[in-house]
């Protein structure tokens, strides 16, 4: 399987949408034998879920990771980076809750949701909060703890640290400074989408989150519509029908999607169809939970030409959001198979004197 990451629109994507929203943490079930902790946070939430007592489930794990150290050998030293559950509190793995009760030190994003995982295995391991506002306060402090030796856990709400989260620029720094960085894996929502999804897996490109800018949405639709692989969004519900109605006419209304929520929660979701189907339906009414959309990659060959009154509005749509005449032409070629000479010839004849006064101006 091979995991196509995005270049430098790919980065801007994942860190350009990452505010939260929280409300009340957790919701408590008085339903005996289960316990549900649901997070209002952004994105992922965190929904914890388990079958059995709080005290018979969390005493299971507390014996496993309380067993000698030598019969599994000592941590090393260094930053981890550990998978936390994207809803089912049963996602966690044995090695993650051994490392979170082992380290000197937990990063978390939110350190109030992180504690109700933290209390429900017992673990008392420290946390600090690291996130998208501190993160460069933090970052010093923590490579002095690194760098006299001590173990570090990093986590996020829900998922994998650095994945649509805090966590890139501190394991950067690690690695730069010849610091240990060791990857716990853990869930992660668009992976669990994507195995489910009956689109290709073969291929595909994760994308995150679009940017709030309409340009720079469309520029990276206009990238991902012409792609062969299958194409994963992390999409807001209350921006559902938006990312519909900006895609379906880039990608075109048959090609098939997914629109995964609540993924791994019990009223976890799959929407089949098309984006012109599912613009319909989701135009009346807006989800609850976090999405995950995928669109199947382009299967065409060959993209039919485009006419000249078609190249011409997306040029002017183009310059008129702020893009050069060359920006807008690289663009346009991007999404047909017209050569770019031809695209850039017809730019300079319908907007060369306007861009050159521009310029001058």
């Amino acid at each position: 399987m091979l995991l196509r990451r995005l270049p430098s629109t790919a980065v801007s994507v994942t860190t350009t949408a990452l505010s939260r929203r929280r409300t009340s943490p957790y919701f408590f079930s008085t339903q005996p034998g289960l316990k549900f902790l649901n997070s209002l946070s952004f994105y992922p939430k965190l929904f914890l879920l388990s079958f059995s007592s709080t005290s018979q489930s969390s005493s299971e794990f507390t014996d496993f990771i309380t067993e000698p150290a030598s019969k599994r050998g000592p941590l090393k030293p260094g930053l981890y980076l550990v998978g936390t559950p994207i809803g089912n509190l049963e996602d966690i793995t044995l090695r993650a809750l051994r490392v979170l009760k082992s380290a000197d030190v937990i990063l978390s994003e939110d350190t109030r949701l992180s504690g109700k995982l933290l209390h429900y295995y017992s673990i008392k391991t420290p946390l600090l909060s690291y996130h998208k506002f501190n993160e460069s306060q933090r970052e010093q402090t923590v490579l002095k703890r690194l760098k006299r030796g001590e173990i570090i856990a990093l986590i996020s709400d829900a998922g994998m640290p650095g994945i649509s989260d805090p966590g890139t620029e501190l394991a950067k720094l690690c690695v730069d400074e010849n610091i240990l960085v060791i990857p716990i894996p853990g869930p992660s929502a668009f992976l669990t989408a994507l195995s489910a999804s009956g689109l290709s897996t073969d291929e595909f490109t994760f994308v995150g989150f679009l940017p709030r800018h309409a340009g720079s949405r469309k520029e990276r639709l206009m990238a991902s519509s012409s792609e062969t692989t299958t194409q994963i969004f992390y999409v807001p519900p209350h921006k559902l029908c938006q990312f519909l109605e900006e895609s379906s006419p880039i990608f075109g209304d048959s090609r098939r999607c997914v629109i995964a929520r609540e993924l791994t929660k019990i009223h976890e979701e799959f929407w089949r169809g098309t984006l012109g189907k599912a613009k319909e339906v989701f135009s009346t009414h807006q989800p609850k939970g976090e999405i995950t959309l995928l669109i199947e990659g382009n299967a065409n060959c060959t993209v039919e030409t485009p006419s000249e009154c078609q190249l011409e509005n997306e040029l002017r749509e183009l310059i008129s959001s702020g893009h050069s005449l060359s920006s807008a032409v690289k663009l346009v070629a991007q999404g047909t198979s017209m050569k770019k000479k031809m695209i850039y010839s017809l730019a300079l004849r319908k907007f060369g004197k306007k861009s050159e006064a521009e310029d001058s101006n």
